[in-house]
């Protein structure tokens, strides 16, 4: 009945986490409380990570989003694994497809705390994986790699979330 996926944290448009939902005064202490929770938690609690919260599990990587960071995330949904070619989720989250699936994990992942404001004045970033993904700005619009970003600065404890319309892949080689 386990069920494991592939990539770090995000919270999706339909199924924001709290803290992304603090417009009134009503969810201001919701979104207080969720700003506590840490990635792991906060990409579970908003329901449409869970490709990611498994690939995450699978990959022993949940100790570390729950460390002390800070840590961005560039999470994709689960619709966003969903274009990957049929079967790759699942080859993925073999053992013996451990480190390929740390490797993307990781590249997903930038150090520090990465505002939505920082990074439209960057042209890349280095992720933990080591190498560097492209970011860049077109009418407004931000893409990281060949991703969109589709909802930015989800706060949580120990770092923050960009969610992302696909999963990034680090260049082989």
């Amino acid at each position: 009945m386990k069920k494991i996926l592939a990539t770090i944290i995000a919270v999706g448009s339909a199924g924001a986490v709290y803290a992304a939902s603090c417009g009134s005064t009503a969810d201001h202490s919701h979104a207080e409380k969720a700003a506590k929770l840490d990635i792991v938690d906060t990409a579970v609690a908003a329901g449409s990570f869970n490709t990611l919260v498994a690939a995450v599990q699978a990959a022993d990587l949940v100790d570390v989003l729950k460390g002390d960071g800070p840590f961005t995330v560039f999470a994709p949904t689960d619709e966003a694994f969903a274009k990957l070619p049929a079967g790759t989720v699942e080859s993925l989250l073999k053992p013996e497809n451990k480190d390929q699936l740390v490797a993307i994990l990781t590249y997903h992942v930038v150090p520090g705390n990465v505002t939505a404001e920082q990074v439209v004045g960057l042209n890349s970033a280095t992720t933990v994986q080591g190498n560097n993904i492209a970011i860049s700005v077109v009418d407004g619009a931000v893409k990281v790699d060949e991703a969109n970003v589709i909802k930015t600065d989800i706060m949580t404890g120990n770092g923050v979330i960009h969610v992302i319309d696909s999963v990034i892949l680090p260049k082989e080689g």
